[in-house]
């Protein structure tokens, strides 16, 4: 039941060429940093990512990104991240945008077992109809396009069918954890982490502090075990090391 990894490097080493991965965070609040630099080291290609966004430049996924390791995004945001614009248009990089709630609800169903959901979120756009480019061509043209997808009255109104998300890893950071995996998040961090560890089949999770089991008190967890098959402790630099995309101050 020690799922206790010695080292971020020893957790990200089997991930292959071409995995899926579902990353928490919410721009740069609790995302899987050193697991992210690790995954960078370790060298793994033609990763297909799911996060809500995909860093910004020199930070977080924004450094696979720069090093040309992600073929394809699945996302809500893609603000922040010049590179990421210059790729998508220049059609180095696929891109499925999706709706912020049904970006976090299809992580959730692919974790809870529901392999897809009906929604009203996106009808009558080009979420439902299709047609939202998900590749350019490089002279600018749409090369691959969204499908369009099933809708259905429910109660007298339009709903779109929207299937599960499962990843072959999943890559989060939590407040505190458990030898058993069982995770805690804190404050604004607990965003799409708790989402991406149920929908990985293999979840690796980095805590900012590492406690024995039963120290936490069942109430308090947020993700539990099951969900989790390694824990890297991360140092106290690692844990303070929080990056802010914006900062504003009064004049």
């Amino acid at each position: 039941m020690d799922k206790v990894c010695s080292s971020a490097a020893e957790a990200v080493a089997d991930i292959p060429d071409g995995a899926s991965l579902a990353v928490g965070g919410f721009g740069l609040s609790g995302i899987p940093e050193v697991l992210i630099q690790a995954l960078h080291t370790q060298g793994a290609t033609g990763l297909e990512v799911v996060s809500n966004n995909c860093g910004v430049d020199g930070r977080g996924l924004g450094v696979l990104l720069a090093a040309g390791r992600i073929a394809r995004v699945t996302g809500s945001y893609v603000g922040e991240n010049k590179e990421f614009a210059r790729q998508y248009l220049s059609g180095e990089l696929k891109v499925e945008l999706v709706p912020q709630g049904t970006l976090a609800e299809r992580l959730r169903a692919g974790g809870a077992g529901i392999p897809a959901f009906y929604t009203p979120a996106g009808v009558g756009t080009q979420v439902a109809n299709g047609g939202l480019p998900w590749r350019y061509a490089a002279d600018g043209s749409v090369a691959v396009a969204s499908p369009p997808k099933e809708t259905r009255d429910f109660h007298g109104r339009p709903h779109v069918l929207e299937h599960a998300i499962t990843t072959d890893f999943a890559l989060v950071r939590a407040w505190r954890g458990d030898r058993h995996g069982n995770l805690v998040f804190r404050r604004a961090a607990a965003n799409f982490n708790p989402l991406a560890a149920m929908a990985g089949r293999i979840t690796i999770a980095e805590v900012e502090e590492l406690v024995e089991p039963g120290e936490l008190s069942s109430d308090a967890v947020h993700v539990p075990g099951v969900f989790v098959q390694r824990v890297v402790e991360l140092t106290p630099a690692q844990a303070a090391d929080k990056q802010i995309e914006k900062r504003t101050v009064r004049a």
